[in-house]
């Protein structure tokens, strides 16, 4: 009897293990049970089936397994408190793609007659009639760049899953920004009556652009730290002159060699593999491709999230390709313990996943100002930050980003919120073990791979790479850097780092730990670690920075920062420091001006702010002056100048060493341990293996 009531237990136990798991299939049908042998045929049938079964238990486990296929999603699938406790995974190691765009049969390409400049390929040029295809919405050209709104990207054409961009000039790179006769009004200069520039041009290939019906150009026009994108309103071929439509927020400039730009949805100039150009009017797309054969083409259609998830705890997302789509990967508010893993971000127009709450998109374009807090999106979230230094989130706790990999995005990788800055409470989000390269393929200015903001939040075992900018852009307090591979980074800025922040001193309390930073340009003035506009309070301990930038270390003005067991190699300066808030500066410490400000918000003389920075009670005693900063015990090999600055405000002390050596040229961490630790003592103490992706 006892043996028969086990047995009957068992199958029990065994069905209700059952009836928690929940299929999907590309293939399913209408009538589908949601069982593995009859799955249904949608996600959302799914989502609806788990809170049946739920009931009133809403800790119960559900799993949701989505089977091998292409599952097109054209809304946002929303996610709130109801939900929690349920996994979405595909089913083992099956490949599900979640497709933000449509599919175009390949049979529908036919080879256009339009003529271009030329065609130096002799390729052909592909036509598509989108109308036919019952596509209308084709998305909207807008300004990005500095200071812009994040937003949804246009419609963009994927073929054979790899990005298209959209018909340039000059192919490649950019060209110097010609005379400019009107520099435009000055947004940040507080005249925003949104007056365009004109600009000389010595192509003369140019003045066939004046035919053209939506033309743009993109580029740095004034600082190299900040691009834009602006509509090309008339182009004068007697002149040689163009005129844009719009302001850019410095104004336009040429002279400086970071000052250039190139020429974008030009039709004329579409004669290279990669370039696409859509003729709204005709509904009629273009492109010209090298592959030997087209297998598949995707135009992008969705503009939100595929998932907005607010307020749900233990969600489990695994295993999921997001692509194709115009905007976000995944949104995340008031989450605590959700779970994105092993998931891919490709081929979005927007950034991967944001954590908190972003801002609506600003109507007026400025540099700083107050908007409405808004989850689903980014907008104006970093012109709202310049203004509110204290603004929580809501990124909720204990989230986590793991094993993830982020490619051909359009915006950036993941914005990571969580925690309060009043009471520097941590959120505990992380960012752990993903891949990201080339994430700025539409908006390129303060877009990077991972952006910190909150309170103790970490990004750990990453790597980063082929980004024209930042790799992790730093906001908020008591943030954990470590065991990163960055390299190839700050590709096409000048007064940038590879990880940076600035312009607030009560944000501190950051540590960068065990990280390998390479092969930063250094034409212009890059970095490997930038505190910007007397950054404050950041511990940098045994890391490796190889040919990392111009300046390896810029600290700009700021205070207790400390540099120690950090190895640096083949540079042309070590550290820099200097006294900016003396000099041209000196505004932010004015009686009321932006460091008070910012100070004040934090109540930077109480609890807990004083209990965790002692100094900060005395800061506005000595803060014209860098102090409190110390550099010791690191190892400087090859470098032309180790230090610039006064080596008081560095704290440089006695103990760092200065070398040179016959090293080889390497390109990689792993050429770095094989061919350079064993000739470098102090190396071999330094966790290198452990660097970067874990294997």
């Amino acid at each position: 009897m006892i043996k028969f009531l086990s047995f009957t237990i068992f199958v029990l136990l065994g069905n209700i293990a059952l009836a928690q798991e929940i299929y999907v299939s590309a293939s399913g049908k209408k009538s589908g049970k949601g069982t593995y042998q009859s799955p249904y045929n949608s996600l959302e049938k799914a989502l609806e089936k788990s809170i049946h079964i739920k009931g009133e238990n809403t800790t119960k486990k559900i799993n949701i397994f989505i089977r091998e296929g292409v599952y097109n999603i054209k809304n946002s699938i929303f996610l709130d408190s109801t939900y929690s406790y349920i996994s979405i995974e595909a089913y083992k190691d099956e490949t599900v793609v979640f497709s933000g765009g449509q599919s175009i049969p390949v049979k529908s390409l036919k080879k256009s007659k339009i003529k271009v400049t030329s065609n130096n390929h002799q390729l052909p040029i592909y036509e598509i009639d989108l109308k036919k295809l019952g596509i209308s919405n084709f998305g909207k050209l807008r300004n990005v760049g500095f200071s812009r709104p994040y937003g949804p990207a246009w419609g963009e054409l994927f073929v054979n899953k790899k990005a298209m961009h959209l018909a340039r000039w000059p192919n490649k790179n950019m060209v110097p920004m010609g005379k400019v006769l009107e520099k435009g009004s000055i947004p940040r200069k507080g005249d925003f009556s949104n007056l365009g520039g004109v600009i000389q041009y010595d192509s003369l290939r140019i003045n066939n652009w004046g035919k053209e019906k939506n033309a743009w150009m993109s580029g740095y026009f004034m600082w190299g730290y900040a691009d834009d994108m602006v509509k090309i309103s008339n182009v004068n071929p007697v002149k040689q002159t163009m005129s844009t439509a719009t302001s850019t927020l410095y104004g336009y400039g040429n002279g400086k060699p970071w000052q250039k730009w190139y020429g974008v949805n030009i039709l004329y100039e579409l004669d290279a593999p990669g370039e696409y150009y859509v003729d709204k009017e005709k509904g009629m797309l273009y492109f010209m491709s090298d592959a030997k054969k087209i297998s598949s083409l995707d135009f992008s259609i969705l503009e939100y999230p595929f998932f907005q998830i607010d307020g749900a705890e233990n969600i489990n997302i695994k295993g999921i390709s997001f692509e194709n789509s115009r905007g976000i990967g995944i949104s995340m508010v008031n989450t605590k313990g959700v779970t994105i893993d092993a998931c891919n971000f490709k081929n979005l127009g927007s950034l991967g996943i944001t954590v908190g709450k972003g801002i609506e998109p600003f109507l007026e374009y400025r540099h700083k100002g107050t908007g409405v807090a808004k989850g689903g999106k980014v907008g104006s979230l970093l012109q709202h930050l310049y203004s509110n230094t204290t603004f929580n989130r809501e990124g909720g706790f204990n989230n986590k980003i793991v094993n993830c990999t982020f490619s051909q995005l359009g915006a950036g990788g993941v914005s990571l919120g969580g925690g309060n800055r009043l009471t520097l409470e941590a959120g505990n989000n992380l960012v752990e073990n993903c891949l990201f390269f080339d994430v700025n393929r539409i908006e390129k200015s303060y877009r990077p791979a991972v952006h910190l903001t909150g309170v103790g939040n970490k990004v750990l075992h990453c790597e980063m790479y082929d980004l024209p900018s930042v790799a992790i852009l730093m906001h908020g307090n008591n943030h954990t850097i470590e065991y990163n591979y960055i390299h190839d980074v700050c590709l096409e800025v000048e007064d940038m780092g590879a990880i940076y922040y600035g312009r607030d001193p009560s944000e501190r309390g950051t540590l960068i730990r065990y990280n390998y930073i390479a092969n930063i340009p250094d034409e212009y003035n890059t970095s490997a670690v930038y505190h910007d506009d007397a950054a404050c309070g950041l511990t940098v301990t045994d890391n490796v920075f190889y040919k990392a930038g111009k300046l390896n270390v810029l600290i700009g003005g700021g205070s207790d920062n400390i540099y120690k067991n950090n190895v640096f190699l083949e540079g042309k300066v070590g550290v820099q420091i200097g006294n900016r808030l003396q000099t041209w500066a000196k505004w932010v410490l004015e009686d009321g001006g932006l460091f008070r400000e910012r100070m004040e918000a934090v109540n930077f003389k109480d609890s807990p702010y004083v209990d965790q920075y002692p100094t900060l009670k005395t800061y506005f005693e000595k803060a014209e002056i860098p102090t409190g900063n110390v550099v010791t015990e690191n190892v400087f090999i090859n470098l032309k100048k180790v230090n610039v600055g006064k080596i008081e405000w560095l704290g440089f002390t006695d103990s760092n060493s200065v070398t040179n050596k016959n090293l080889p040229n390497i390109n990689s961490k792993n050429e770095f341990i094989d061919l350079i630790v064993h000739k470098i003592p102090e190396l071999k103490k330094l966790p290198l293996k452990k660097i970067g992706l874990k294997k």
